[in-house]
């Protein structure tokens, strides 16, 4: 099969990570993505990692992640020829991928009505953060707003109800979200396929957040009563719950055929007397007294490193795992033996495959992101501008 996208024209007029994710997904199975962003400085997400709190590194790994194998048109859409520029890219394009606000689509003849006049063949693939309709339809948001806190997500994910709501990890609702607004565009392709004729896409953060709180939110739904999140020292569960090794790091367990494994998961800790104990012998026994074991647990788990533990669990069948920190994953066998870790091209820098393979269909090996424009004269060259308009365009000042 090759290149499952080879050949598809996709343009990435987003900013920041959630569509222009979906562009990325794209590019790995073979489209040729152009990325659009303003002469200068470019999409302001080349320069998030450069502010307080972030991790800090010589690679500037976020635009790495968010914008491989594309190439760069750096262009003011504010100029007529601007405009023009990216309207006749639109309109020999597959694929047109945005979260501009609609008010800024329609004052820069971007909107799906504008596109779609010059190309019905085109997908619109339209990526916002509370949605098409209604009062907040305008309203800015990111993952850590909309997705995030809106969708009960941040009230939900903490560590007991006592406890303060936490931040998401950065880009962790963009990404999943991205995903989502791939399988749209594939969805609109598809149906092109049979009808001969594009389509809008449309998704939205809190849309993707509420998917993902779906289990709470379908039980809110269903007028549903719900119990604080306990703490972990008073968990419901002792063998649901997450402990802390000898050397700092933690493990979690999930251990639900408590029965079978029960005696296993003892003979790891190398505490078979607590086997047939009549305080944890039976399921509703541990069940009732969750505090006391979590806390036997506790001075069990501290007496070994995490390594150690481990392998003990994993020799036994006991379902657990790490809780990786992210200086874990880049020596991580399972990623690395599954090519979910891969590297660039000529280079021994890895980056995160998208999480999805086709059998038969091969993946691009990743290319490093460009510079601001520096695919503009190369894009514009294959839409049909001559090369004297093209400096026209440059010393007009639209396009970089």
């Amino acid at each position: 099969m090759g290149l499952l996208f080879e050949g598809l024209k996709v343009i990435d007029c987003g900013s920041f990570i959630a569509a222009p994710a979906a562009a990325t997904i794209l590019s790995d199975f073979g489209a040729d993505v152009v990325k659009i962003e303003p002469p200068g400085a470019g999409d302001p997400y080349r320069h998030l990692t450069k502010l307080p709190g972030h991790p800090k590194s010589d690679q500037n790994y976020a635009w790495m992640l968010g914008s491989r194998n594309k190439r760069s048109l750096a262009v003011d859409m504010g100029k007529p020829e601007g405009r023009t520029a990216v309207q006749r890219l639109a309109s020999q394009a597959d694929v047109f991928i945005t979260n501009y606000p609609a008010a800024v689509r329609k004052k820069l003849g971007i909107g799906y009505e504008a596109l779609s006049a010059l190309n019905d063949r085109l997908i619109y693939a339209s990526f916002s953060g509370y949605g098409e309709n209604g009062a907040e339809a305008t309203k800015p948001g990111f993952d850590v707003t909309a997705w995030w806190a809106r969708s009960g997500l941040m009230d939900t994910v903490r560590a007991s109800s006592e406890s303060v709501p936490v931040r998401p990890a950065n880009g962790m609702g963009d990404h999943s979200a991205g995903f989502t607004l791939f399988s749209g565009i594939v969805m609109g392709l598809y149906q092109r396929q049979t009808t001969g004729k594009g389509t809008e896409v449309t998704s939205s953060l809190v849309a993707n957040g509420l998917w993902a709180n779906g289990y709470n939110a379908q039980a809110a739904l269903c007028g549903a009563t719900f119990t604080d999140r306990p703490a972990r020292e008073v968990a419901f569960n002792a063998l649901t719950n997450y402990y802390k090794c000898r050397d700092g790091r933690w493990l979690i367990l999930t251990i639900l055929n408590e029965e079978k494994q029960w005696p296993e998961f003892m003979k790891c800790l190398d505490r078979e007397d607590l086997i047939d104990d009549p305080r944890f012998a039976k399921k509703v026994d541990r069940l009732a007294r969750s505090r006391e074991l979590i806390a036997l647990l506790d001075k069990e788990f501290a007496k070994q490193d995490r390594a150690e533990l481990r392998k003990r669990l994993t020799e036994r069948g006991i379902v657990f795992d790490v809780v990786a920190t992210p200086e874990d994953i880049p020596s991580d066998q399972q990623l690395l033996d599954n090519d979910i870790l891969v590297p660039f091209a000529g280079s021994e820098t890895r980056t995160i495959n998208s999480p999805i393979a086709l059998r038969g269909a091969d993946k691009v090996q990743p290319r490093m992101p460009p510079s601001v424009g520096q695919h503009s004269d190369e894009v514009l060259k294959e839409a049909g501008f001559d090369t004297a308009t093209i400096a026209q365009m440059r010393a007009a000042g639209a396009i970089g």
